[in-house]
């Protein structure tokens, strides 16, 4: 069961992806860990990644499909992965194709997590970061336990500047023109899945499951 997760930053694919990977009992694959991964076993294809990462650049397209298909190889993915992250663009979706049809393969199902930007912008401002230990926490869905303090170390929560309204509102529209076109492109392939992400988490989930199966 091969998935793409697609969703705005901050409708809760992450979450949801780690889900369906333990339910499924297939890998969680997103691009930041498997760039970490490569760079820290100093791979080859690390290696390159590194010196565009190092020089704050992105990394080319062609080099990141490399890393993926590289990760699909190992004997995890063997019944299928859940992609996180990837991709993020109409090339990208169109080359990542390419390369699966080369294998005799394809992608199972996307599934967007569909959630409006208000409900975003209200969700990520609400989260709050511990400046001593990192935990998360949000004022209204999981609050600490006193005001403004971490309930894990005692150190103070902070509204994280990728939090911050403004901030999200770019995020969304840089999502907006790159990545919602996928969307459509997925919807064409046949395998797009439509999830309602305002629903409480576990909604989330049982709806996924449903189409799944």
């Amino acid at each position: 069961m091969k998935i793409i997760m697609l969703g705005a930053p901050g409708a809760g694919k992450g979450t949801q992806a780690k889900r369906i990977a333990a339910k499924y009992n297939v890998p969680h694959i997103s691009t930041g860990d498997i760039f970490r991964a490569n760079i820290k076993n100093n791979t080859e294809l690390g290696q390159k990644a590194k010196a565009f990462m190092d020089k704050g650049e992105l990394v080319p397209d062609s080099l990141v499909l490399d890393l993926i298909m590289d990760r699909f190889t190992e004997d995890d993915c063997k019944n299928g992965y859940v992609l996180d992250g990837f991709p993020r663009t109409i090339p990208q979706a169109e080359a990542l194709s390419d390369a699966l049809k080369a294998n005799g393969e394809k992608v199972d199902f996307a599934i967007n997590i569909d959630v409006p930007d208000e409900n975003i912008i209200n969700r990520m401002g609400g989260r709050r970061a511990c400046v001593g230990c990192g935990a998360t926490y949000h004022i209204q869905f999981n609050a600490p336990k006193v005001e403004g303090v971490c309930d894990a170390c005692g150190e103070k929560l902070i509204l994280r500047d990728d939090d911050k309204p403004e901030t999200v509102k770019n995020r969304l529209n840089v999502y907006h023109t790159q990545t919602q076109p996928l969307i459509d492109f997925y919807e064409k392939a046949g395998v797009l899945v439509n999830i309602d992400g305002t629903q409480d988490m576990d909604k989330v989930f049982a709806d996924i499951v449903k189409v799944l199966g």
